[in-house]
């Protein structure tokens, strides 16, 4: 199937802001892709006037992205820390709303390096309390005409929804109701015994898909079985886009988040290239 392949700024810099978004855009389309990752990391960041002027300028297509920093969480958290975090991503929902996004994908759960032990009914404790936390979100995006893709992340980076199948037991009642989820194949690749298994099991549920190569680098030239990943996503039907999420190491933020220890290619703009090339290819 054809489709758009895009990149997140988070492969040059962090935090996306109204400053710097028009100089990543313009390098971003010079480059050959269709679409872009645009992560807003704090409400305010950056506005919709000063993305739809650079979506105007390049042609690109948008796709929001959210950041669960320290302090937002919708799961064994006080109350105050759950309406802080649902305010956050009802901003997310406006701003996707605003750019012409038809997503906001993100770990919407919990801290993003926060893990606990869980005991299985603790665990459907908690997988109750996200849906009721996540709810009035979904409302809004449903209003909005968005789509929240709830990604899950490896065991290195939460302990509330690591697999595909945990996301569709915690999410079930919500999800084809302002609810999809959003998947990654760098965290696939630790968690799944098969990529393309877990994305047929996401099946129709499948909103938003990140890519790149098993060590976080340009996708392509790794151990990721792509042919398998990507034959899957035609089998259920995903016309969404690819997007290569990576980092840059030289980011204290991002990289330790990520845990980004080194280059992951000789410059940012070369692990772009490489990517590109490699999805265009396939």
């Amino acid at each position: 199937m054809k489709r758009l392949i895009g990149i997140s700024t988070w492969v040059w810099e962090s935090p996306l802001t109204d400053s710097n978004l028009g100089g990543h855009l313009a390098r971003i389309a010079a480059m050959g892709f269709d679409a872009v990752e645009l992560p807003l990391e704090n409400a305010g960041d950056f506005t919709p006037a000063a993305v739809r002027g650079s979506l105007e300028s390049t042609g690109l297509t948008p796709f929001l992205v959210g950041a669960m920093a320290p302090g937002r969480d919708l799961v064994a958290a006080s109350p105050a820390a759950v309406e802080r975090t649902q305010s956050y991503l009802m901003a997310c929902v406006s701003m996707a709303g605003s750019i012409g996004s038809p997503t906001v994908c993100g770990p919407f759960y919990a801290q993003t390096g926060r893990v606990w032990r869980m005991s299985p009914g603790q665990r459907r404790e908690a997988y109750a309390e996200l849906r009721h936390n996540l709810q009035p979100v979904a409302a809004r995006a449903r209003e909005a005409g968005v789509v929240l893709g709830i990604e899950p992340l490896n065991r290195y980076e939460t302990s509330l929804i690591n697999t595909v199948d945990q996301a569709l037991e915690a999410l079930e009642p919500l999800l084809g109701n302002g609810v999809g989820l959003a998947l990654d194949s760098y965290h696939l690749h630790i968690e799944e015994r098969s990529l393309a298994a877990a994305v047929r099991a996401a099946g129709e549920h499948v909103v938003h898909v990140q890519v790149c190569g098993n060590d976080r680098g340009a996708p392509g030239g790794d151990q990721t079985d792509w042919e398998g990943f990507l034959r899957a996503l035609d089998e259920v039907g995903y016309s969404g886009p690819l997007n290569i999420e990576s980092f840059t190491a030289d980011n204290a933020a991002i990289a330790v988040a990520a845990s980004i220890w080194r280059p992951l290619a000789p410059s940012q703009d070369e692990l772009a290239v490489r990517g590109l090339e490699f999805l265009r290819g396939m």
